[in-house]
């Protein structure tokens, strides 16, 4: 498959908007805001979830998603029920796992035929997916964590990695070299290691997310430097 670069012109075209979408969670039903954006000349869909303390809509993922459109990567970013709600603290790991299949599920419906599909999280967005899939797989062509939170800070002996192995799709994990969420290193670096198909990306000097001490950025800038490198490791792994 080519993968056709995109022009500003493309990126000013892109189709997309906010939706509101139902999901099906074990309580009932629920609808979620949903953003999407689609460059015209689109060679892949991820779709991406937020963090725990944060929203679909926070900036670090609006310039993450912003830098993919001009990547040619159309992006899907949704909020999980706890936040549609108004709530700051996440709702039961069930709930979680059932957004990610119904926004999964819906979103390639709506891509190109047999255009890969990738889910990707800004931490605990991405540890829903991970075990979303772990226990039952979503259907894409693999995943991305940005911040994947391994353990609480201080406390590196509660690891949330016993699942990981059982992903056969590839996994690309992105971690600040700082972030206390994965120091020491060993513990993610032997996760990765006990994967299927997994390559571990640090980011030297970097926190939770992805702020570097001494080089003040925005939000947006910090999400938007991130998006090359899981641009090229999605071209990468194109069949």
């Amino acid at each position: 498959m080519s993968v056709p670069a995109s022009s500003d012109d493309e990126i000013s075209s892109a189709t997309g908007g906010v939706e509101r979408w139902p999901v099906t969670l074990p309580t009932g039903e629920a609808e979620i805001s949903v953003a999407s954006q689609r460059p015209t000349a689109a060679w892949a869909t991820l779709v991406l979830a937020h963090g725990a303390g944060a929203g679909y809509d926070h900036p670090f993922l609006v310039g993450f998603t912003n830098a993919l459109a001009h990547a040619g990567v159309a992006t899907v970013r949704f909020n999980f029920p706890y936040r549609e709600a108004g709530r700051r603290m996440p709702g039961p790991a069930a709930h979680a796992i059932a957004t990610w299949r119904a926004v999964v599920d819906r979103a390639r419906g709506e891509a190109p035929a047999g255009e890969p599909l990738w889910a990707a999280g800004k931490s605990y967005g991405g540890r829903m997916a991970s075990m979303a899939e772990a226990e039952r797989p979503l259907g894409v062509a693999g995943l991305v964590y940005l911040g994947y939170p391994l353990h609480p800070p201080g406390d590196p002996a509660k690891e949330r990695a016993e699942h990981l192995p059982r992903i056969a799709v590839p996994q690309l994990f992105v971690a600040g070299t700082i972030d206390p969420f994965v120091v020491p290193h060993d513990g993610l670096e032997r996760a990765v290691e006990a994967c299927q198909d997994a390559q571990l990306t640090w980011i030297e000097g970097g926190g939770h997310s992805f702020e570097v001490k001494g080089h003040k950025r925005p939000a947006d800038q910090v999400g938007a430097d991130l998006a090359p490198l899981v641009a090229e490791f999605l071209r990468a792994r194109l069949l």
